[in-house]
């Protein structure tokens, strides 16, 4: 059994130590921020997550299911919100399975407190990487004080996100690196429940506020209250940098998102406590160096947050490492290593682009009535011929079919649908056997 290193002890650096652990490995975390179950690390400029299918076959197979399904609130539906404050419910699929919504910061305290049961685990708060030896395995982690530990391994995990210092010393050698913006960056913005603990919303939904060039969502927590963010330009006519102080801020609300203001009583003082934060996607390579370091998670592949699949895919991250540890044996980092980059790799790029497509549907598309319409030709489709057509949407949240293969699938649907779109008299035979047969004809030929 190996001594192992896990740098990061965020939601996939503690999935990570869990995997590991049950295998026998000696497990040492290593997380710069406070623990969080002592303190409040994520307040103020957090996302909520949601659990897709992936995600939860990997805290099955991790054994850590049920303390996660404690936490979690079912979401249905998107339900978007138009600038009268009119709703429109779309659900995520024909049978209306759910994914699950949970707050970053108790997925994180549950995660953490699974790890520690086992007795092979060992986690350090406090500590920031300051240096790798890649070649030894070693890490030298100081804590604000100025202390510094050196800490040898056997095998190294850069599990600490998408600014790792694991992924730096990497740089160093022959290493492909590459880092891009968005525009838009995100802030916070928390709905409180109503006075007796119950929802202001629909909690099984997903709210969107889509508004073209900047939109905002809204995400339920187990407390009856929703984390809601709000993603808008950097600089421009609709950005962060046009909103000054408060008479422009609820200038801004009350044209684009009226509806909302009822629910938000501190409206002013969040948006003008909570950081203002930016977004990037990273890609790189390889993840790892020989059989002593490898990078997982935001790590390797960070992407932004419109599919809502960061988390699920460092968590399938962790559970094809393990199922390569189950063909090649724990003495294999040499096969292992390399095995896991060569199956991950496409797909951490494929969820990247999948993301950005995302972003643009669910700004720009939800409320489009194309859009719609073809959602429910697609929603027929599936329904009649499960075995021939299933939406990208689907593939991605409610299927184990790889990101790159689901990519490649959904732009071959993207040609098709075109072409039933461009149908004279869609609108009104969308429903139609004739319909039915030119897709069906397209896909197959």
């Amino acid at each position: 059994m190996k001594n192992i290193t896990i740098v990061g002890g965020g939601l996939v650096g503690s999935l990570l130590a869990v995997f590991l652990a049950k295998r026998g490995h000696t497990i040492h975390v290593y997380e710069r921020r406070p623990d969080p179950r002592r303190s409040n690390a994520y307040a103020g400029r957090s996302i909520n997550l949601v659990v897709s299918h992936r995600g939860w076959t990997a805290l099955k197979a991790a054994g850590v299911h049920e303390a996660v399904e404690r936490i979690v609130v079912p979401v249905h539906s998107r339900m978007t919100h138009d600038r009268e404050g009119n709703t429109t419910r779309l659900p995520y699929s024909i049978d209306e399975r759910p994914i699950h919504s949970v707050s970053r910061g108790e997925l994180n305290k549950v995660m953490l407190s699974e790890a520690e049961k086992f007795p092979n685990v060992t986690l350090h708060f406090g500590q920031r990487c300051a240096e790798v030896d890649l070649d030894k395995a070693t890490c030298w982690f100081e804590t604000d004080g100025g202390e510094r530990t050196e800490v040898k391994a056997d095998v190294v995990f850069g599990s600490d996100g998408a600014p790792s210092a694991v992924r730096q010393a990497m740089m160093k050698g022959r290493f492909n690196f590459s880092q891009s913006f968005i525009e838009h960056d995100y802030k916070e913005i928390a709905f409180p429940s109503n006075a007796d603990g119950t929802p202001q919303m629909d909690p099984h939904c997903l709210h969107i506020w889509a508004r073209r060039y900047f939109m905002m969502m809204g995400l339920a927590n187990q407390d009856g209250g929703f984390t809601g963010t709000l993603f808008m330009p950097h600089e421009g006519e609709f950005s962060f940098a046009n909103i000054t102080d408060e008479r422009d801020l609820m200038r801004f609300f009350e044209t684009h998102f009226k509806d909302a203001i009822p629910m938000l009583p501190d409206l002013a003082e969040q948006y003008f406590r909570n950081p203002q934060s930016n977004l990037a996607i990273i890609r790189c390579g390889p993840w790892y160096h020989r059989d002593k370091v490898a990078l997982i998670g935001d790590a390797a592949h960070a992407i932004v947050p419109f599919y809502g699949e960061g988390m699920n895919a460092g968590y399938e991250d962790c559970k094809v490492l393990n199922d390569l540890l189950n063909e090649h044996g724990d003495d294999n980092w040499a096969i292992v290593l390399p095995e896991y980059h060569a199956a991950r790799k496409p797909n951490g790029d494929a969820i990247a682009d999948l993301s950005l497509r995302n972003f643009v549907e669910m700004r720009d598309l939800v409320a489009d009535p194309r859009f719609i319409l073809r959602k429910k030709i697609e929603g027929r489709l599936q329904a009649k011929h499960p075995d021939k057509w299933l939406p990208l949407y689907s593939q991605v949240k409610f299927s184990d079919i790889g990101y790159k293969a689901a990519w490649d699938e959904g732009l071959r649907h993207d040609r098709i649908m075109e072409q039933v779109l461009a149908i004279p008299g869609i609108e009104e035979k969308w429903e139609s056997e004739e319909v039915e047969r030119v897709a069906l004809g397209l896909l197959e030929g």
